[in-house]
């Protein structure tokens, strides 16, 4: 069984090799703006796990084109941060990112990260598996100084949220009310249960 990674993130392919599993990494490529106006009005649960499916799938549909064989399983996320009534991803420019934490600073927001699994045998999906993950995140107040070093680091603009658990931003991350895995991109628990919907043993990847 091959465990292929839809995504381009280098913090969900650590957690993934951190637990035993090193994936296959494939970056679908899609559209995320095209997607998201595909929906009606979406829940940002809706729309994190609309995102997910349609990287796993991407990435199957290049696989089944290239005449694959054998079994594959694919898992696709997507995350966005839920902060006072406004759902953001990666903030892009050092402007709207210190904007970000000017606001969050000294308090929570909730990281939302939708996660789907396709299993493949040979060109054709078998089984098809989707949900989402939300943990509450409470941020510290880093002085001028520090969140000036943090955004020339250029770290929080290509994350969403603008902040990360696992690298530079964690020293700002007061705490986590759920799963740090998910604020890091890829949920271990939704993962491994995910992956049993489509009839996969987690601990059968292992390497």
């Amino acid at each position: 069984m091959q465990f292929v990674l839809a995504s381009a993130s280098p913090a969900r392919l650590a957690v993934l090799r951190a637990a035993g599993i090193d994936p296959v990494v494939r970056v679908s490529g899609i559209d995320e703006d095209a997607v998201a106006a595909e929906l009606s009005d979406p829940t940002p649960e809706q729309l994190v796990v609309r995102l997910a499916q349609a990287k796993a799938a991407a990435v199957a549909d290049e696989l089944a084109a290239e005449g694959h064989t054998g079994e594959s399983v694919i898992v696709g996320c997507d995350s966005m941060l839920s902060f006072d009534g406004e759902v953001v991803g990666k903030p892009q420019t050092k402007q709207i990112a210190r904007d970000r934490w000017l606001r969050m600073a000294g308090k929570s927001g909730t990281l939302i990260t939708g996660h789907a699994v396709v299993r493949l045998d040979g060109d054709v999906r078998v089984k098809e598996a989707a949900a989402s993950k939300s943990t509450v995140v409470r941020w510290s107040r880093p002085s001028e100084e520090e969140l000036a070093a943090y955004l020339e680091s250029g770290e929080p603009l290509q994350v969403a949220g603008a902040f990360t658990l696992d690298g530079l931003g964690g020293w700002f991350v007061e705490g986590v009310d759920g799963d740090p895995s998910s604020v890091i991109g890829i949920s271990l628990p939704l993962t491994r249960r995910l992956l049993a919907e489509v009839g996969i043993r987690v601990t059968d990847l292992w390497g």
